[in-house]
C-alpha cells in the first residue's frame, strides 16, 4: 500500500489526511479560509478599492494589502498573490513590523508548498523562521517547523524531516503545547513506517493517540490515527509482527479493530475524504480474506464518496481499486469501464503511479479476453510510465540509502537527547534537594562543592576543546574531499566539450555528405528525364522523316499517273476518230484517277497545314447529326455505285465541341475509307453515345476490317507512319494518309480516336471529343 507524507490536497482541504497523514495544523489554519466567500471577485474589488483609498504608509495599509494578496492565494492567482506579498514585506520592512512579514513569507510558504513547489516553499518558511524568531513568535515558529517537517516528508528527506520535528517539539514542549507535540508524534510515526520499522511507528502513534484523546474521543486526530494503527497492523510482516509483541494470527483482526474505529470517529465529524480512504482500506482488507461480497461494497462506496470530492487523486486510486477488483472477479466491462477511468483521471493529473497500474490493469483484463493487440497497447504503456517513474527515481536511489544511514545515527542521537532530557530533569530535582540542604550545610561545604563545580567545569572545557579538534579535522577532510570532487567535475566538464565538438565535427560531416548524394541524386534524374526527352523526341523525327519519305513518294507517283493519263486522252482527242464507247471508258478511268488525286491533295494540304506552327481549330458548338448528314450527302453518289448503305442514328440536337472543317474532313474521311473497304449491298453506321461531358462517336461498316496488327498498330499513342495504301472492294485506290490526318485533326480538338474490328465483321473508329 502506497504511503506519502504529504501532497497538495493536504493544502486546501485538511490538516491532516489518511494515506501519509502527517499532521498539518498550521497550514490547515492558514488555508481553510480559502474556500470561503460567496463572490470572491467582488471581495477583492472591494479590497482594492480600498487600498487605492488609503494613501498612508501605516499598519492599516499592512494590513489592506495583507488581506488583498491573502483573496488572490483563494482565487488562485499565484502572480498577484506575489506582488502583493512583495509590496506587503517591502511595507513592513520599513515600518519595522516584522509581525506582518514573518506572515507574509509564511503564507506564501504555504502556497507554495500547495502547489507542490517545495524549492520556493521552503525558501519561504526559512525566511519566516528567520522573523519569527527574531519577534519571539514562539508559536509560529514551531508551526513553521511542523510544516518544514512535512515538506521534508514528501520529497522524502527524512533526517531534515526528523530534524525539524525535533525543534517543533523542544518548543511546544517549552510552551506546554501538547496537542501540536502530538502532530509532531505522528508525523515522525510516519517516517518510521517508511522505513519499515513499524514496532517504534506504533510508540509514537500510541504516544500522540494519548495526547489526542484528552481532547475527546471524536475528533480527527483520533480518527487520524486509529487509521495509521490498522495499517500498521496490516501492512506489518510477521518479523515486524513478532517486534511487536502481536501473533501473525491477530494481524487481520486488530487492523479490522482500529479501522472500524477510524471509521466510526470520521463518520461522527463528517469526514468524507478520510471516511472514503478507510473504506477503501476495509475493502482491501476483506478482499484480501476472500470475503468478497462486503469488499465489493466497500469499494463501491468508496469511489461515490471521492466522486463528489476534490480529490483527483483519491478517486482515481478508488477507481482503479474497484476496477482491479472486477478485473480479478472477471468481470471484464465494469473493469474496463474504471480503469479506464481511473487511467483518464491519472494522465490528466499527472498520477504516474495510478496510471502504471491502471495500465496494467487493463492490459490484463484484455489479456483475459484473449484481445492481444489492445493487451499489448496498454502493456507498452504501462512499460513506458514504469520506465519514467524508474527514472525520476533511479537517481535518488543511492542518496535514499545513505539517508537511511544517516537516519539511524541521527535517531540514535534523537534518542540519546531524550534520556538525557529525563536525566537533565532527574539532576535538576536532585540540585534542588542538594539547594535545600545546602542552607544548612557549612561554609566549608559550600567550598567543597564549589570545587567540585569548577573541576566539572574543567572537565567540560576539556571534552569541548576535544571536540573542536575533532569538528576541525573533519572540517578539514570534507574540504580536502570538495577539492577532489572538484577536479574530478572538472575533467568531466572537459570530456563533455570534447565530446560535443566531436559530435558537431561527425554532424557537419553527414549533412555535407547527404547533400553531395541529394545533389548527385537530382542530377542523375535530371539527366534520365532529358534522355528519355530526346530519345522521344529521335522517335518522332523518324517517324517523321517516314511520313515525309511517303508523302513524296505518292506525290512523285501518284501524281505522274493522272497527269499522263489526261495528257494521253487529250492526244486521242485532238486525233477525233476514237469511238464513244472507248471515250467513255477512258473518261471513266481519268474521272476516276482525278477524284482519287483530288483527294490525296486535299488531305495532303490538310496534313501540311496541320503541321504548320500557329495552325490552331477553332471550337465552337457543333450540331453533330447535321454536320454528319451533309457529309453522307456529298458522298451519296459514291455509296450508291456499290449499293451501300450509309445509316446516320446520331440523334438531333447533339452537339459537341470542334472545329467545323476538320471534324468534317475527319468524318468523310473516316466514311469514304468504310465506303472503299466494304463490298458491294454492305453497310455504314454512324452513331453517338453521351458519356458524362464527352460524346463518343462510332463509325462502323460490314468490310473487310483491319487486322489485329493494323488496329494495335493505329492505337499506339506515338502513332505518325502512314500506312500502306490498299486497294478498295472495287480496285479503288488510296493515298495512305486519311487516317494520319484524322489522328492528327482529333488531338488538335484535344479529342481521342481509336480503332476496333467490329464484332459483326469490318472495323470500328471511335472518336471521343467534348461536349
Amino acid at each position: 500500500m502506497k504511503r506519502y507524507l504529504v501532497n497538495a490536497l493536504f493544502v486546501s482541504e485538511a490538516c491532516f489526511f489518511k494515506k501519509g497523514m502527517l499532521f498539518f495544523p498550521f497550514l490547515f489554519l492558514a488555508m481553510a479560509s480559502f474556500g470561503q466567500g460567496s463572490a470572491p471577485q467582488k471581495k477583492l474589488d472591494s479590497l482594492l478599492s480600498l487600498n487605492q483609498r488609503n494613501l498612508k504608509s501605516d499598519s492599516t495599509k499592512i494590513k489592506i494589502l495583507t488581506e488583498v494578496f491573502r483573496q488572490y492565494m483563494r482565487m488562485k492567482n499565484v502572480d498577484k498573490a506575489e506582488e502583493y506579498v512583495d509590496k506587503t514585506i517591502q511595507l513592513a520592512h520599513e515600518k519595522n513590523l516584522k509581525k506582518f512579514s514573518a506572515m507574509a513569507y509564511y503564507r506564501r510558504g504555504l502556497m507554495y508548498h500547495g502547489r507542490s513547489d517545495y524549492q520556493k516553499a521552503e525558501e519561504n518558511y526559512y525566511k519566516a523562521v528567520a522573523e519569527f524568531s527574531s519577534i519571539g513568535n514562539l508559536d509560529m515558529l514551531a508551526g513553521t517547523y511542523l510544516n518544514l517537517g512535512a515538506l521534508y516528508g514528501s520529497i522524502p528527506d527524512y533526517v531534515k524531516s526528523l530534524d525539524v520535528n525535533q525543534k517543533a517539539i523542544a518548543i511546544y514542549e517549552k510552551m506546554g503545547n501538547e496537542a501540536d507535540m502530538a502532530s509532531c508524534y505522528t508525523n515522525i510515526s510516519t517516517i518510521y513506517q517508511r522505513l519499515g520499522n513499524q514496532s517504534q511507528a506504533l510508540v509514537y502513534m500510541n504516544m500522540a493517540l494519548k495526547v489526542f484523546a484528552k481532547e475527546g474521543e471524536n475528533t480527527r486526530g483520533v480518527a487520524v490515527v486509529y487509521g495509521l494503527i490498522g495499517d500498521n497492523y496490516f501492512e506489518a510482516s510477521d518479523r515486524e509482527l513478532s517486534e511487536m509483541n502481536v501473533m501473525p494470527s491477530q494481524k487481520i483482526k486488530l487492523a479490522l479493530t482500529y479501522y472500524n474505529k477510524s471509521l466510526k470517529v470520521s463518520e461522527a465529524i463528517g469526514d468524507i475524504g478520510l471516511m472514503a480512504s478507510l473504506k477503501r482500506d476495509l475493502a482491501n482488507l476483506y478482499s484480501s480474506i476472500g470475503q468478497n461480497e462486503v469488499a465489493l461494497k466497500l469499494y463501491q462506496k468508496s469511489v461515490e464518496l471521492n466522486k463528489s470530492g476534490e480529490d483527483k487523486e483519491a478517486y482515481a486510486a478508488s477507481l482503479y481499486a474497484l476496477g482491479n477488483f472486477y478485473q480479478k472477479e472477471n468481470d471484464f466491462e465494469n473493469a474496463i469501464a474504471l480503469l479506464s477511468n481511473s487511467l483518464k483521471i491519472a494522465e490528466e493529473n499527472h498520477l504516474l503511479d495510478i496510471e502504471k497500474q491502471a495500465t496494467l490493469g487493463l492490459s490484463t483484463v484484455y489479456e483475459k479476453q484473449k484481445d492481444y493487440n489492445r493487451s499489448l497497447t496498454y502493456y507498452r504503456q504501462y512499460i513506458a510510465v514504469r520506465d519514467k517513474i524508474f527514472d525520476q527515481e533511479k537517481e535518488k536511489e543511492i542518496t535514499r540509502r545513505q539517508m537511511q544511514l544517516d537516519f539511524g545515527i541521527k535517531e540514535r542521537d534523537y534518542l540519546l537527547k531524550q534520556k538525557l532530557t529525563e536525566a537533565e530533569l532527574k539532576r535538576q530535582q536532585q540540585e534542588l534537594a542538594l539547594k535545600r540542604q545546602q542552607l544548612a550545610l557549612s561554609d566549608k561545604e559550600k567550598a567543597l562543592d564549589l570545587l567540585t563545580f569548577q573541576k566539572a567545569k574543567a572537565d567540560l572545557d576539556i571534552q569541548r576543546l576535544a571536540q573542536d579538534s575533532k569538528f576541525t579535522n573533519a572540517k578539514f577532510e570534507a574540504q580536502l574531499a570538495a577539492g577532489l570532487k572538484d577536479k574530478q567535475i572538472s575533467k568531466q566538464v572537459q570530456q563533455i566539450k570534447f565530446d560535443e565538438r566531436i559530435k558537431l565535427f561527425l554532424t557537419i560531416a553527414a549533412t555535407l555528405i547527404l547533400i553531395t548524394a541529394v545533389v548527385t541524386f537530382f542530377n542523375q534524374r535530371k539527366t534520365i528525364r532529358l534522355n528519355k526527352i530526346i530519345n522521344t523526341q529521335k522517335r518522332e523525327l523518324e517517324q517523321l522523316s517516314k511520313v515525309k519519305d511517303r508523302i513524296f513518294s505518292v506525290v512523285s507517283h501518284d501524281m505522274r499517273t493522272p497527269v499522263n493519263s489526261l495528257i494521253s486522252f487529250m492526244q486521242l482527242l485532238e486525233g477525233g476518230n476514237i469511238e464513244q464507247e472507248k471515250l467513255n471508258r477512258y473518261a471513266a478511268s481519268l474521272k476516276n484517277n482525278l477524284t482519287y488525286t483530288s483527294t490525296m491533295m486535299e488531305n495532303l494540304l490538310n496534313w501540311a497545314a496541320s503541321q504548320m506552327q500557329g495552325f490552331n481549330p477553332y471550337l465552337e458548338s457543333l450540331d453533330v447529326h447535321d454536320l454528319i448528314n451533309e457529309v453522307i450527302l456529298s458522298l451519296h453518289a459514291y455509296a450508291d455505285e456499290k449499293g451501300l448503305t450509309i445509316r446516320n442514328l446520331v440523334s438531333a440536337r447533339t452537339y459537341c465541341k470542334a472545329d467545323s472543317n476538320m471534324f468534317a474532313l475527319v468524318v468523310r474521311n473516316m466514311i469514304s475509307n468504310a465506303v472503299k473497304f466494304t463490298p458491294n449491298g454492305g453497310t455504314i453506321t454512324v452513331s453517338t453515345i453521351s458519356n458524362g461531358n464527352d460524346l463518343e462517336i462510332k463509325i462502323s461498316d460490314t468490310g473487310i476490317g483491319l487486322t489485329p496488327l493494323q488496329v494495335e498498330h493505329f492505337n499506339k499513342p506515338g502513332y505518325l507512319g502512314v500506312g500502306v495504301s490498299t486497294l478498295g472492294t472495287n480496285k479503288e485506290k488510296g493515298t495512305g494518309l486519311g487516317l494520319l490526318l484524322c489522328r492528327t485533326f482529333i488531338n488538335l480538338m484535344d479529342g481521342k480516336i481509336s480503332a476496333a474490328l467490329n464484332p459483326a465483321g469490318g472495323s470500328c473508329f471511335k472518336i471521343i471529343l467534348k461536349k
